[in-house]
């Protein structure tokens, strides 16, 4: 354990005068880093709240025999819209699912997007400025460390916000692409779940349910 602690110590060691060195844009991009994350994580809490990852097809088709076997937000949708007196009914039971998650999700998909777009133009501006630091240290100085020291700031500001973005960026876009895949499952996942729980209410009431 205590081997752990000083490992942490000296990462921590190693990169805050780095991070000192990236100059105002840091915290930005720290911002937006832990909003971006923040948020995928909060999606896939969500994602897998909403059961379906937990109920394969082999299991809750079992449920629609046995409704009241059913478990978790999938087993209750089934029981719900077997239950219904319509097709209408029942598909009201899912755009119910739909109107209270798919928003929520797709909202949310939208911010993570912004966040990992704003994280490279963020490092970007801090490049700017660091180079601008540069040019003006070179226009400026009169010579000697005072002045190497002040371009070498400038510098290491410019290629530190760049590559921080970057390195924000490039998991966070990964991580995005991977929840809309996932949340395209989910609504992949809900009609195909609602064609078959509608079949089923049909074949129960031998084709006389309402539409």
């Amino acid at each position: 354990m205590q081997s752990v602690v000083d490992y942490v110590s000296s990462l921590w060691d190693q990169a805050l005068p780095i991070w000192s060195a990236g100059g105002w844009a840091m915290p930005p991009i720290a911002i937006i880093a832990f909003a971006m994350f923040g948020m995928g994580a909060h999606i896939w809490l969500n994602l897998r709240y909403a059961g379906f990852m937990q109920a394969p097809e082999s299991r809750w088709r079992t449920w629609l025999n046995a409704p009241d076997q059913g478990r978790g937000p999938v087993g209750r949708l089934i029981k719900s819209a077997l239950s219904s007196h319509s097709l209408e009914d029942a598909a009201q039971a899912f755009d119910e699912v739909r109107g209270a998650q798919t928003g929520a999700f797709e909202r949310d998909l939208r911010v993570m997007k912004i966040c990992v777009s704003a994280a490279p133009l963020v490092g970007l501006l801090g490049t700017v400025t660091g180079m601008l630091a540069t040019f003006d240290a070179l226009a400026n100085g009169s010579g000697g460390e005072k002045t190497m020291g002040m371009i070498a700031a400038g510098i290491s500001e410019a290629l530190i916000t760049t590559e921080t973005g970057l390195v924000i960026a490039l998991p966070g876009l990964f991580f995005q692409y991977f929840l809309s895949r996932q949340f395209e499952r989910y609504k992949a996942y809900l009609a195909h779940l609602e064609t078959v729980c509608s079949l089923e209410l049909y074949r129960r009431s031998g084709g006389q349910v309402a539409a």
